[in-house]
């Protein structure tokens, strides 16, 4: 596995991805997806990792989609974009169905396939100096990395719409205030603050983060009677794990639970 593109540190049950071409903006190309489907699996399944914590160098979270990439395809840039588009999604996919919480830092501004790379996390910590804006439709192109199903659940469809079409470039004050980002921090904070977040997440039970994250996807497209359903298996089954014995054991002898899995 490269890291021309990105690299991943592992310590005290977290694994940092940090974006790292950042004199071309972290842009969103083939190596550059072939690598975070790469990290998004060792994620997935590296027992040492309970939390995730996605972030950028430089100036820049990501800038997505590499125009100038796409313009040297020739006639040959559909193809190309099928594939990178399958990384691509392939990763996102491999985020929402880990067990371990994403966090996102976002420490600049967040782009186009950017943007969907932060939306899609399950929690987001913006740099004050971060700047969110969709952009596609700028260079004649529609949405791709799940935006468009993450967008409009985040801000509601009237805000979506106006991202998507007429791509206006908000602050991280005005994310936080529509609902893209769950805080704000002073830039020179911003990664601390994303790995004090990530070590408090590290000591919970990832077993039932991950079952909390499936229900609460699924609960995006699924009816009420199959969502209380799929609610009703998650917590019966959890009930009898080792971590759900701990976490009740714990919270009757009012003592911290020591969570395994």
């Amino acid at each position: 596995m490269t890291n021309d593109h990105m690299t991943l540190d592992v310590a005290d049950g977290i694994g940092l991805i940090t974006l790292n071409r950042p004199e071309e903006g972290n842009p969103v190309v083939h190596g550059m997806v072939q690598e975070l489907i790469d990290n998004a699996i060792v994620c997935d399944e590296d027992p040492a990792i309970r939390v995730v914590v996605l972030t950028g160098s430089g100036r820049f979270f990501s800038v997505g989609g590499g125009l100038k990439d796409f313009a040297s395809q020739g006639d040959k840039v559909s193809a190309h974009l099928k594939l990178v588009t399958q990384l691509f999604h392939g990763a996102i996919a491999k985020f929402n169905r880990m067990a371990p919480p994403v966090i996102a830092a976002v420490n600049g501004t967040a782009a186009g396939g950017g943007l969907s790379l932060a939306l899609c996390t399950d929690l987001a910590i913006a740099a004050e100096s971060a700047k969110f804006t969709m952009a596609y439709t700028n260079a004649g192109l529609p949405p791709d990395g799940s935006s468009s199903f993450y967008l409009a659940r985040m801000v509601g469809m009237r805000r979506a719409k106006e991202m998507a079409l007429l791509n206006p470039v908000l602050s991280a004050q005005q994310a936080l205030d529509w609902g893209l980002v769950n805080r704000v921090v002073p830039d020179a904070q911003l990664l601390d603050a994303a790995l004090a977040l990530a070590a408090q997440l590290a000591q919970g039970s990832t077993t039932a983060y991950g079952e909390t994250k499936r229900l609460i996807l699924s609960g995006a497209t699924e009816g009420l009677e199959t969502q209380m359903e799929l609610e009703s298996r998650a917590i019966s089954s959890l009930a009898g794990s080792r971590d759900g014995r701990e976490g009740v054991a714990a919270f009757l002898d009012k003592r911290k639970p020591v969570f395994r899995d």
